[in-house]
């Protein structure tokens, strides 16, 4: 059993089901993963010079919502943050929006999801600016993400903080008061105010009674190149993997997923049209950039970056360069084989 399986069974029922709430964007989401690594793509074709052993291999879809595609974008954003790698303390703050905006959310995503993450990211700024510790600019990595290990839709956005922050004008880098970054309960405080300041200047504020207290996590998780691969495989784990996938017996499809509260594996099982809701409903509005960076950690702020690597005395020359493509190895002789060419489906070639 696979995923792409799993969704061609139930694409049908799913789109009588729940066609009238998809979005171009879901549509064609649906469609990418359904042909990804199948004739529809075309072949790569690869050649032995040692055994002159030749084979195809399907292309993949490249679609940011397909599970497949999702390694892809874990390694180059892993590459992109170890060139930035600092020799500090690492941090994860998560800002969650409450249930009674998930209704507005859904209904204006981008630009809800864009207020959730320049909120979460102005706050984490001002606090570092005001802190009698850093009291300086800190370099954020933001990830929105949508769903629950459940698939819930629950809009939430991850901070990636180096632990401490640089006076560009003394040269100097400022480190935060032992494993601590900021107060949970501050941020949440603050967070709370400006997003409801946002929406209401956006006239997107809920008809229902908002809580009064907002969740916000703020956690050390470790430093250096380990805590650059933890994150990668946590903000890239993709909403499933077919590792995931236990049963689909032709009606109900049952997965599993880790317990954030008791770090236990459990169970869902829901019908199989209901289950492409759960992966297809977490597909972002076209072009909508979920992965930002900020401060000097910014692909503009390329100076002030060199600043901070150099107050740190961190060795360039030690910084690895991006890794290549993983080579194809021919199954007989096991050498690298050679690229030779792309065949396209009949309806794209010519």
């Amino acid at each position: 059993m696979t995923l792409l399986q799993t969704i061609e069974r139930y694409a049908d029922p799913f789109l009588v089901r729940h066609g009238h709430r998809l979005r171009s964007e879901h549509r064609q989401a649906l469609a990418a993963m359904r042909r990804c690594r199948t004739e529809h793509n075309g072949q790569l074709h690869w050649y032995c010079p040692n055994c002159e052993h030749t084979q195809g291999t399907w292309r993949s879809c490249g679609h940011r919502s397909c599970q497949r595609c999702q390694n892809h974008d874990n390694t180059r954003w892993l590459e992109r943050q170890q060139a930035k790698l600092l020799p500090v303390d690492y941090f994860m703050v998560t800002f969650t929006l409450p249930a009674q905006c998930r209704g507005v959310a859904w209904a204006n995503q981008r630009e809800m999801y864009a207020l959730l993450i320049e909120t979460a990211v102005s706050t984490c700024r001002d606090f570092a600016r005001r802190d009698k510790h850093l009291h300086g600019e800190i370099g954020q990595s933001a990830v929105l993400h949508t769903q629950t290990r459940r698939l819930d839709y629950h809009p939430h956005v991850h901070l990636i903080i180096p632990g401490g922050a640089i006076d560009a004008a003394a040269h100097r880098w400022r480190t935060p008061k032992g494993k601590f970054l900021f107060s949970h309960k501050a941020l949440a405080t603050v967070f709370r105010a400006r997003m409801l300041e946002g929406m209401k200047q956006a006239k997107l504020l809920p008809q229902s009674t908002l809580p009064e207290t907002w969740v916000v996590d703020c956690r050390a998780v470790g430093n250096g190149l380990p805590a650059l691969k933890y994150l990668a495989r946590y903000l890239y784990r993709g909403v499933i993997s077919e590792s995931q996938l236990l049963c689909d017996d032709g009606e109900m499809v049952t997965f599993r997923y880790l317990d954030a509260q008791t770090q236990q594996w459990k169970t869902r099982t829901v019908d199989g049209a209901h289950f492409l809701w759960l992966l297809i409903q977490h597909v972002l509005p076209r072009g909508f950039r979920r992965v930002r960076d900020y401060g000097f950690l910014h692909g503009n702020s390329r100076r002030k970056l060199l600043l901070v690597q150099w107050v740190l005395k961190v060795s360039l020359a030690a910084i690895a360069p991006p890794r290549p493509r993983p080579e194809l190895h021919c199954p007989h002789c096991t050498i690298p084989m050679r690229f030779t060419g792309i065949s396209l489906p009949k309806r794209l070639s010519g």
